[in-house]
């Protein structure tokens, strides 16, 4: 059976919102576009928190046919930040971006940060998205700069989708969820398992500070407009798919 129990975006009375953030590794499109793009329509996203962007070659056209193709707006991110990248619905205002590399190990991959500031409704919101280390120890490193990341927005409300690399118990993703909510430990909702090969694991995760309601997370196996069979096109990760409750931002006078 095909549903979606998950809160729809909303915007409440007093200006709090329900905002919905996917967080999906795309294997820089390499797989189903077509899948993909259903896939990410069907989750209903206000922010997608992308890894593994295309990086390459034309990159901004193709981060652009994604958007167009999913309904969603180019926000920052891609070849910039060596693949996270961060989508919007229109619901959403862009006020600021930062792109940020962190620093390089040699004979490793860089890896990066996308991060934005936006206002959805009457809230204010800091997004960050981030793909670790394959090394364990770079991995725990990072882990420290994602926090520091998470402060530098400046934010009191901030959302952090990544590819991590490693299952809740292992150091780097237990450091980061020390100071941060799980989404999925936190209301866990559809499935846990995020990556197609074995061993199978929950690496991609959604975060969140603490002043953010976590009303369900996890991965969809079918939702309106995709089906179990899309999520193994569409890339070798699950999408992770959380409603987010978020307050009204104290700064802004209500209606």
């Amino acid at each position: 059976m095909i549903v979606d129990d998950l809160p729809s975006s909303a915007t409440e009375p007093g200006g709090s919102a329900v905002i919905r953030v996917l967080s999906y590794n795309i294997r820089s499109m390499r797989d189903d576009t077509a899948a993909l793009a259903r896939v990410i329509r069907a989750c209903a996203p206000d922010l997608v928190l992308i890894q593994e962007a295309p990086r390459f070659f034309r990159w901004r056209k193709a981060a652009d046919r994604l958007a167009t193709a999913t309904g969603l707006v180019y926000v920052t991110g891609g070849a910039t930040t060596a693949g996270p990248m961060i989508l919007s619905s229109l619901r959403a205002h862009v006020e600021r971006t930062e792109d940020v590399l962190m620093p390089r190990t040699p004979g490793l991959h860089q890896r990066g940060f996308a991060t934005a500031v936006l206002r959805i409704g009457g809230t204010r919101l800091a997004a960050v998205s981030t793909h670790l280390s394959l090394s364990p120890a770079e991995r725990h490193t990072q882990a420290g700069l994602v926090l520091e990341r998470v402060a530098a927005t400046g934010e009191p409300h901030v959302v952090l989708g990544g590819d991590f690399n490693e299952p809740p118990d292992r150091p780097g993703f237990a450091r980061i969820a020390a100071e941060l909510q799980d989404g999925y430990a936190t209301k866990p909702w559809g499935g846990g398992v995020t990556n197609t090969r074995p061993p199978y694991q929950r690496i991609d995760a959604v975060f969140a500070t603490s002043g953010v309601e976590v009303l369900g997370c996890g991965v969809p196996a079918e939702l309106p407009g995709m089906t179990a069979e899309d999520v193994r096109a569409a890339s070798d990760h699950r999408p992770v798919l959380a409603a987010l409750r978020v307050p009204a931002d104290a700064g802004q006078p209500q209606p």
